[in-house]
């Protein structure tokens, strides 16, 4: 009896491992994104906490002033990591129920 119950856990852990892969390429492909400044400055990052893309408009662009523009991009960038991890483990808590498996969420 035990035997058999430890099978069955053992399919569902393998099962639940499959929907884990499949979530975690599907996460990938989703994209969250950030603003700073008002919206001057965009980015984009995926469901691998990777940044794909930063959009600057002009008028933030002042050589007398590099250090805010460089906090903005910092500040943009930060945010969008964030909502991306938060992307992540929200989608992993559905799929879990909750339960932490560590490295994943």
């Amino acid at each position: 009896m035990a035997k058999g119950m430890m099978g069955n856990m053992l399919k569902q852990a393998q099962k639940l491992q499959a929907k884990i892969f499949k979530l975690q390429e599907e996460l990938a492909e989703r994209t969250v994104e950030s603003s700073a400044g008002g919206g001057m400055v965009r980015t984009v990052a995926n469901g691998r906490q990777e940044l794909v893309s930063i959009k600057i408009e002009p008028e933030v662009v002042n050589v007398d002033d590099i250090e805010m523009l460089e906090d903005l991009i910092v500040a943009a960038v930060n945010d969008a990591l964030k909502k991306s991890q938060e992307m992540v483990s929200n989608e992993m808590n559905k799929l879990t129920g909750g339960f932490k498996i560590p490295g994943l969420t």
